[in-house]
């Protein structure tokens, strides 16, 4: 099982760079494969607040990161143009969830040949991702090779009347029958949209009980929003974990997922 974290937006160099410090210590201390993921730009937005410091900025940052802590790099793309710049940099095209049937968008991501990580609409139903992928795979230099290579799939609830989302965990089975790589995310799992008075609330304090489901179900990587004073994040920040929480969760699921794989 491998793992996708970072604070949510690059909000500054500093406070990134001792993110990633601190989560690379903790998954090599874990035995765990980490992608660092921050986003230069936070471009689904409920109202016009603070959106990060720009895709030129937060790709610089993000190399730093790169070269100081030998980490794969996860990033958003919100734009087709954006993903040739942003494959430089990045090992991973995150395509968000409100954009995930945008055929130029997924067919710039996969003309890269990186992997490009879905996250599934909190509008569709599971099976409904089944034309991303097809997108992805049609144009993607990796045609010849499995999907599991270059697509991963991540869950992140469905929308449930006004303000919430909920989890369906027979999701991630479902998921898992397009042959990619399943990932959960458990941080924008616990959003309230719009819930906030022109802002996304979100209860962190669910973050580990629908981790330990999910995992129990079955995964291939989490993924989990971290921040080192989550209250003062300009952008979820009732729903990133707290960076001191990290290792405690992570040691906590990760013996659920030996249980389940039937590992020593």
């Amino acid at each position: 099982m491998f793992l996708i974290a970072g604070p949510c937006a690059i909000e500054n160099r500093e406070m990134v760079l001792h993110v990633a410090s601190e989560a690379k210590k903790i998954c090599e201390k874990l035995g765990l494969k980490l992608f660092f993921k921050s986003s230069f730009d936070k471009a689904n937005r409920t109202s016009l607040s603070p959106r990060g410091v720009g895709m030129e900025q937060g790709l610089q940052i993000l190399q730093e990161v790169k070269d100081t802590y030998q980490l794969p790099i996860l990033t958003d793309v919100h734009e087709s143009w954006q993903c040739e710049p942003v494959a430089q940099v990045a090992d991973v095209l995150q395509i968000p969830a409100f954009l995930c049937r945008q055929t130029d968008l997924l067919q710039a991501a996969a003309k890269t040949g990186k992997i490009v990580n879905v996250k599934k609409g909190q509008f569709l139903a599971p099976w409904d991702m089944a034309g991303a992928v097809q997108k992805i795979q049609q144009s993607s230099p990796h045609t010849t090779q499995s999907p599991a290579e270059y697509v991963w799939l991540t869950e992140r609830g469905t929308t449930f009347g006004y303000g919430r989302l909920v989890v369906d965990m027979t999701a991630l089975v479902e998921l898992r029958k397009f042959g990619c790589p399943v990932v959960f995310d458990a941080t924008h799992s616990v959003q309230q949209p719009g819930s906030g008075k022109g802002y996304t609330g979100g209860n962190s304090a669910m973050i580990p009980y629908l981790l330990r489901a999910a995992v129990a179900v079955g995964v291939d990587g989490i993924f989990l929003e971290v921040h080192p004073e989550p209250e003062k994040a300009i952008s979820d920040a009732a729903n990133q974990l707290q960076l001191d929480k990290l290792e405690g969760l992570l040691t906590e699921v990760l013996k659920i997922d030996k249980l389940v794989k039937n590992e020593p």
